[in-house]
C-alpha cells in the first residue's frame, strides 16, 4: 500500500540553479529570477507575466497528472534549527506561497526586527512568520473553512509551534508517521504526506495542542478566533479534555463555524428576509422561532403572540405569525442611543411572573417594555443565548458612540462583534456549550463583565483610531514586511475577514493587494490587547471564586432570608433596641444621663473623636482577627429559620411584594456577608486595603474640622454628575464595584430547629 502512495516531494526534481525555482515552462532566457524579498512577490504594480501565479486551491499544488518538468519546484531543504514537524509545516507553507524555504528564511532574518531572530525563540518566530504569511494567502478564498486540508494545516501549525526547535532526535513514532496516510482527497494526495526523507511528518491524531500555541496561531485567521477571546475559546473547546485540544474537536468547531457562516451568507436571499428592510452592510446574525414546536412569544402588556425573532448587527426584528404568513417586521433599534435596556425577566400568561425564560427590551422608543419569551421544557438556555448576542450588539454600538468611531473604524468594530457571535453560535451548535460569565466568546460583553475590562476597550479604540480610509488604498510604501507589526495593528482584520467570506460587498474596502496583513498577530510580537487580557486574568479568577461563594450562600424564601438578616444584624438590632428603650423614657434616670452625656460631648467638641476612635477600634479588631484566624476557615453564621408558611396564600396575596422584598433582602444579606468576610479577614488582601482605608479615614476625621468634612461630602455628591467630573466619577465607581465583586461572601449554615413533640 505504501508503494502506491506518493509523497509531496517525490515528483519534484530540484534544479541546481536557484532561478529554476520559478521556472514555469519558459525557456531559460525567460526564467524569472528569485525575488529578493516577499515584498517584490506581492508588489501590486507588477505585471502578471512577471509574477508567479499562486495556486487557486491547495489541491492544485498536488495534482498527480502534472509532469515533473511542469511543476514549480520549491522543494525545501530542512532548516537545521527546526524540528521535523516544523520543517513539515514550513515545507507546505513554501508550496502554498511558491517560495523556497531558503528564501522565506532569508526574508525572515533580514526584514523582521532584530530580537525576533535571536535564540532561543528563533525557531518559533520563524514558524510564526511562515505560518502567518500562509494564512494571509489561504484566507483570501471565501470557502477556506470548508477545505479540510487548510483545517489540518492550521492545526499542524499549532503542533509545530509547541515543538518548533530541535530538542531531540526523531523517534520511531515520528519516522513511522512519515509513511502514514490518514487523510486523502479524491486524487489520493494530501498536504500531510512525506517522502523518504521525512520532509513532512504525518501528525499523530493522539497529539494535542496547548493554550499558548492556540493563542498564537488561531488569531491568524480572524474568523477562527479573536485576540481578545482566544483563550476563552480554547477553554470552551477543551472543557472536557483537560486543557488539551484534540484535532477532532478543533475540526468539528471549524466545520460548525463554516456552516454558520454559510447560513448567514444565504440568509439575505431566502424568504426569511422578505419582510425585513435591511440597510447596506446589515448582516443577519441569527433567527429563532421558525420551528413551530419552538416559537418565540412577544408579550406586550397582558397579550402574547407567536412569531419569528431576527437579530442583525443593527437591530432586533420581530415578525408576528398571522394566518399562515408573517406580518410586517417590527424593528427594535440597537444602534441608536435610545436608553435601551436588555435583561432577563420573568413572564407568563396574562402578565404573570412565572417562568424565567424571557428577554426584556425597554427603550424610549416604546411605550412599555417588550418581552420575548423562549419556551422550552427544561432550562433557559435559549433565552440566555439570545440575551448574550443581543447585548453584544448593544455594547458594540455603545462602544462606537463613546469613542465616536466613523466609517472604517465603525465597520471594523461591528465586524468584530459579528464574528464573535458566529463563533459563539458555532460552539453552541456543535458542542452545546455556554461559556460562563467571565469566559464569554463575545469581546464587548467580556469587556463589560471582566474586572478592568474598560482598559481593553481603550486599547481597542486606540488601535482603531490609528488607521483610516487612506490606509486601505494599499500603497506600495505600505507593503514592506519591515512594518509587519505596524500593519497588523492597523489593518481592519474583522472587516477584511467578512469581505473575504462574502458577508460584506467587496466595495467595503480595496482588496487590491493580497499581501496586505489581515490578522491581529505578528511574528515574535504580542498584541497589546492580548497583553491586557492576560493581566486581567488573575482578577477574573478571584472574581469567579468570590461569585461562587455568593451563589452558595443565597437561600430561598423570604422568611429564611429575613432570619439570616436578623442574625447578621444582631449587634445593630440590640443597639437599636437600647436606643429605642432610652428614647421611650421608661426609665427616666437612664434616659436623662444619656441625654446629658451626648449634649456634653457635642458642646465641648468631643463628638468629632467618636468616628476616629471607632475606625481605629475596628481596624485593630480586624488586624487581630487576621492574626488570630490565620489559616482557619471562617466560621459559618448559624441561622434558625422560622416556621414555614402557606405558600398558596403567599402566592395569591403578596406575590409581587414578596419577590421584590426577597431580592432586596438577599442583596443586603450578600453585602453583610461580604462585610463579615472582610471583618474576619477571609480575604487578607482586601482586609489590608480596608485597614489602610480605615486608618486614613481616622486621620482625616481626626485633623479636619467636621464642618469642612460636611461641606466636602456635599460638594462631592452634588458635583458628581458634572460633565467635567462624570468620566472620573464613573471610573471610580466602577473600580470600587469591581473590587467589591472580588470579595467572597462569608458562609452561611442553615440549622433547622429541633421541634419537641409533646405527648398528650
Amino acid at each position: 500500500m505504501e508503494n502506491n502512495r506518493i509523497g509531496i516531494f517525490d515528483n519534484l526534481k530540484r534544479p541546481k540553479p536557484l532561478k529554476s525555482f520559478f521556472h514555469s515552462g519558459r525557456k531559460s532566457e525567460d526564467v524569472v529570477e528569485r525575488p529578493k524579498s516577499l515584498k517584490s512577490i506581492f508588489q501590486s504594480g507588477t505585471k502578471s507575466e512577471d509574477v508567479i501565479q499562486r495556486p487557486k486551491s491547495l489541491k492544485s499544488i498536488f495534482q498527480t497528472g502534472r509532469k515533473s518538468e511542469d511543476v514549480v519546484d520549491v522543494s525545501p531543504n530542512p532548516i537545521p534549527q527546526l524540528s521535523s514537524i516544523a520543517n513539515s509545516v514550513i515545507a507546505r507553507c513554501s508550496r502554498i506561497l511558491s517560495i523556497p524555504t531558503e528564501e522565506l528564511q532569508r526574508c525572515f532574518e533580514t526584514e523582521l526586527p532584530e530580537h525576533t531572530t535571536q535564540s532561543p525563540t528563533y525557531a518559533r518566530n520563524l514558524l510564526e512568520f511562515c505560518s502567518y504569511q500562509t494564512l494571509d494567502v489561504v484566507t483570501q478564498r471565501p470557502d477556506y473553512l470548508r477545505d479540510k486540508e487548510i483545517r489540518r494545516l492550521t492545526y499542524d501549525m499549532m503542533l509545530a509551534w509547541e515543538d518548533s526547535g530541535v530538542k531531540r532526535e526523531p523517534t520511531q513514532k515520528e519516522n513511522a508517521s512519515c509513511n502514514n496516510q490518514d487523510v486523502e482527497d479524491e486524487d489520493g494526495w494530501s498536504l500531510f504526506y512525506s517522502n523518504s526523507e521525512c520532509m513532512a511528518v504525518q501528525v499523530d491524531d493522539k497529539e494535542t495542542v496547548g493554550p499558548e500555541a492556540f493563542a498564537r496561531i488561531a488569531p491568524g485567521c480572524a474568523s477562527v478566533a479573536d485576540i481578545i477571546t482566544v483563550r476563552n475559546l480554547f477553554d470552551a473547546l477543551t472543557s472536557s479534555s483537560g486543557g488539551q485540544l484534540h484535532f477532532i474537536i478543533y475540526d468539528k468547531y471549524l466545520k460548525s463555524l463554516n456552516k454558520v457562516i454559510k447560513t448567514a451568507k444565504s440568509a439575505p436571499g431566502m424568504p426569511l428576509a422578505s419582510n425585513l428592510k435591511l440597510a447596506e452592510g446589515e448582516i443577519i446574525l441569527d433567527v429563532d422561532g421558525t420551528v413551530p414546536t419552538q416559537p418565540v412569544l412577544q408579550h406586550i402588556g397582558t397579550s402574547a403572540w407567536p412569531g419569528r425573532l431576527t437579530l442583525t448587527n443593527y437591530a432586533l426584528y420581530f415578525e408576528s405569525l398571522g394566518v399562515g404568513l408573517y406580518d410586517k417586521a417590527v424593528k427594535y433599534d440597537l444602534a441608536t442611543d435610545l436608553k435601551q435596556v436588555l435583561k432577563a425577566e420573568l413572564t407568563g400568561p396574562l402578565g404573570a411572573r412565572l417562568f424565567d425564560k424571557a428577554l426584556m427590551y425597554k427603550s424610549t422608543s416604546v411605550a412599555e417594555p417588550i418581552f420575548f419569551e423562549f419556551p422550552e421544557f427544561k432550562g433557559n438556555s435559549r433565552r440566555d443565548y439570545w440575551l448574550e448576542i443581543s447585548l453584544e450588539i448593544l455594547h458594540a454600538h455603545k462602544f462606537i458612540r463613546k469613542y465616536n468611531l466613523k466609517e472604517t473604524q465603525l465597520t471594523e468594530a461591528l465586524a468584530k462583534s459579528t464574528l464573535g457571535i458566529f463563533r459563539y453560535r458555532a460552539l453552541r451548535d456543535a458542542f452545546h456549550i455556554f461559556p460562563s460569565l467571565y469566559k464569554t466568546l463575545l469581546a464587548y460583553n467580556l469587556a463589560e463583565k471582566l474586572p478592568g475590562g474598560d482598559k481593553i476597550l481603550e486599547i481597542l479604540s486606540s488601535q482603531l483610531e490609528q488607521f483610516n480610509a487612506r490606509m486601505l488604498q494599499h500603497d506600495d510604501t505600505m507593503i514592506s514586511l519591515n512594518d509587519a507589526k505596524w500593519k497588523s495593528s492597523l489593518s481592519p482584520t474583522s472587516l477584511f475577514a467578512l469581505v473575504r467570506l462574502g458577508l460584506l460587498p467587496k466595495g467595503a474596502y480595496s482588496d487590491g493587494d493580497a499581501a496586505f496583513v489581515v490578522r491581529d498577530v505578528s511574528a515574535g510580537e504580542i498584541n497589546p490587547l492580548e497583553l491586557a487580557v492576560k493581566k486581567l486574568k488573575h482578577d477574573t479568577g478571584r472574581a469567579e471564586a468570590a461569585q461562587a461563594t455568593v451563589d452558595q450562600v443565597k437561600v430561598e424564601g423570604i422568611d429564611t432570608n429575613v432570619a439570616v438578616m436578623k442574625e447578621l444584624l444582631f449587634p445593630l438590632v440590640e443597639s437599636g433596641k437600647l436606643l429605642q428603650f432610652l428614647a421611650s423614657w421608661d426609665e427616666p434616670f437612664k434616659s436623662t444621663m444619656f441625654l446629658m452625656l451626648i449634649c456634653y460631648t457635642i458642646i465641648w467638641g468631643w463628638f468629632k473623636y467618636v468616628l476616629p476612635c471607632t475606625s481605629v477600634f475596628l481596624a485593630a479588631h480586624m488586624l487581630w482577627q487576621k492574626h488570630h484566624n490565620k489559616g482557619k476557615p471562617l466560621e459559618a453564621v448559624r441561622v434558625t429559620p422560622p416556621p414555614s408558611r402557606n405558600a398558596v396564600e403567599l402566592l395569591l396575596t403578596l406575590q409581587e411584594f414578596i419577590s421584590q422584598v426577597e431580592a432586596l433582602v438577599q442583596d443586603v444579606n450578600i453585602t453583610l456577608l461580604k462585610l463579615r468576610a472582610i471583618f474576619f479577614s477571609a480575604l487578607p488582601q482586601a482586609t489590608d486595603k480596608v485597614v489602610i482605608l480605615l486608618i486614613i479615614m481616622a486621620a482625616v476625621f481626626a485633623f479636619v474640622p467636621l464642618q469642612y468634612l460636611m461641606m466636602l461630602i456635599f460638594l462631592e455628591s452634588f458635583t458628581r454628575e458634572m460633565p467635567m467630573r462624570k468620566d472620573c466619577s464613573d471610573r471610580l465607581v466602577r473600580r470600587v464595584r469591581e473590587w467589591w465583586l472580588r470579595i467572597p461572601a462569608a458562609p452561611v449554615q442553615i440549622v433547622k430547629a429541633e421541634v419537641k413533640k409533646k405527648r398528650n
